[in-house]
């Protein structure tokens, strides 16, 4: 990431140096999830969709820590996988929105407050600003060569609400206050780098 784009990463250390952590990311284009792997304070395993799991991508991603999903069924390997993850100590990545869009956290899928309400592990939320400004000329489909990309890491925060209930009400509540969370970073990141 660092030889094609000039990632501008703020905030790093608010990422628990050990221990479980879910981070929790915009998604707005294709190399958010890359620029986030290659700047992240701590190695970061992923969760995703089986249709990117083709050809030399499949070793690969596999090799690197990343988890398929199968993203039409409640995929129950993907969801043991992740929360083993946390369970060993280490840092899950998501897009809470499930999929790439606006990138501003309008629309939460259940996945991300059911991690953590399971797991217990603290959320981090991250903003990567700046990979849809302009298209690039040499190849359209991604940001300029050598342009600016912010990685903004939020302060951690607990997802539930401390009563240790995991019943589809609580995950309910708790996909609400983290969408607040996610929603009053994301703008946050946004004030503070100009973008």
């Amino acid at each position: 990431m660092y030889g094609l784009w000039k990632p501008r990463v703020l905030g790093a250390w608010r990422v628990p140096a050990s221990g479980p952590v879910i981070l929790a990311v915009n998604h707005s284009h294709m190399i958010d999830g890359p620029m986030l792997m290659g700047t992240a304070p701590r190695p970061v395993h992923f969760l995703i969709k089986k249709e990117a799991f083709v050809g030399p991508l499949d070793p690969f991603l596999r090799g690197i820590g990343q988890l398929k999903v199968d993203r039409a069924t409640a995929d129950r390997t993907a969801i043991s996988n992740a929360l083993g993850v946390l369970a060993d100590g280490g840092v899950l990545g998501i897009f809470p929105e499930g999929t790439r869009g606006e990138g501003d956290f309008a629309s939460l899928r259940a996945g991300l407050s059911y991690f953590a309400v399971r797991s217990g592990a603290p959320i981090v939320p991250v903003a990567v600003l700046g990979s849809t400004d302009r298209r690039g000329r040499l190849i359209s489909g991604l940001p300029p060569l050598r342009s600016r990309v912010d990685v903004v890491f939020g302060d951690p925060f607990e997802a539930g609400d401390g009563s240790g209930r995991r019943t589809r009400k609580a995950l309910d509540e708790a996909t609400v206050r983290i969408q607040e969370r996610l929603t009053a970073h994301l703008e946050g990141a946004k004030r503070f780098t100009g973008r």
